[in-house]
């Protein structure tokens, strides 16, 4: 009898000790939940106010993106440590933890190490700032949104997104079309053999004249290029402002198709001719 008892009150014992392990595990877990929502509000508040504080020091965008970036890493780094540490894992446990994984850490983050180097080398030097239009020797090309502390942000013409690696493009040879304020448009048309090249200089001249967008200062270059095969080509050389390339590059050869189909200047095609023996 004695024996029975002796077992129901350490099953009860053990009963009333579960009830109150999974009260406490419960009670953490609510506990972590609460921190991780109101954590994310409160990091989603402090990343917007830390936005209009570089907005109103008047921040360079490059530099603003990169700072945000990093701002909110840390962020996140210490919601997470507040969630570990409420959920009752000793964090000295955790740092030994991660401290015996280091070298597999290391090589695994290595390459982001790099990139964040990259991104520090990239903010120092300027080779390119956001809005500019880069195209860089591992390929990456677009109009830079973003520099993030890990990556580069580009949109591309045709409205994607690519994430470039920071290290490869601080090393990389970059391309900015952006940087300067003037482009020159390189033009090459060609005209049957036999067309007077005079007036086709002066149809050009005339063309170039009326469109407002291209500069007077540098004078536009308008001479004989080559005698190719079957073709006169004459080098069209005019500079605009760096905003206006593409819309003069399209609007110039649409206009000269035009006027020289008006004024009677035949364009070239291939012609083979045979003899007979």
């Amino acid at each position: 009898m004695n024996t029975t008892t002796n077992y129901s009150a350490e099953i009860s014992t053990l009963l009333n000790k579960l009830i109150d392990a999974g009260v406490d595990l419960g009670g953490r877990i609510l506990g972590a939940l609460i921190i991780f929502i109101i954590g994310k509000l409160l990091i989603k508040w402090l990343n917007r106010l830390f936005a209009k504080i570089l907005i109103k020091r008047k921040v360079d965008a490059s530099i603003q993106s990169f700072l945000k970036s990093m701002v909110n890493i840390l962020l996140i780094t210490m919601l997470i440590l507040a969630i570990i540490g409420k959920l009752g894992i000793e964090l000295t446990g955790f740092a030994a933890l991660l401290a015996s994984a280091g070298m597999a850490i290391g090589m695994a983050l290595s390459g982001n190490l790099s990139n964040f180097a990259g991104g520090i080398i990239i903010l120092a030097f300027r080779p390119y700032r956001v809005g500019d239009y880069i195209e860089a020797a591992t390929g990456a090309a677009g109009t830079v949104k973003e520099i993030q502390i890990f990556h580069t942000v580009l949109v591309t013409p045709d409205n994607k997104i690519v994430y470039a690696p920071n290290g490869p493009m601080s090393t990389a040879v970059v391309t900015n079309y952006s940087r300067l304020d003037t482009r020159r448009v390189d033009f090459s048309f060609g005209v049957e053999y036999g067309t007077d090249f005079q007036q086709v200089r002066e149809i050009l001249m005339e063309i170039i004249a009326s469109d407002n967008r291209i500069l007077s200062t540098p004078e536009p270059f308008v001479e004989l290029g080559s005698l190719s095969d079957s073709s006169v080509n004459v080098t069209v050389r005019v500079w605009v402002k760096s905003s206006d390339y593409w819309n003069v590059n399209f609007d110039m050869n649409q206009k000269v198709y035009a006027t020289f189909n008006e004024r009677g200047i035949s364009f070239p095609f291939p012609q083979l001719t045979v003899h007979q023996g």
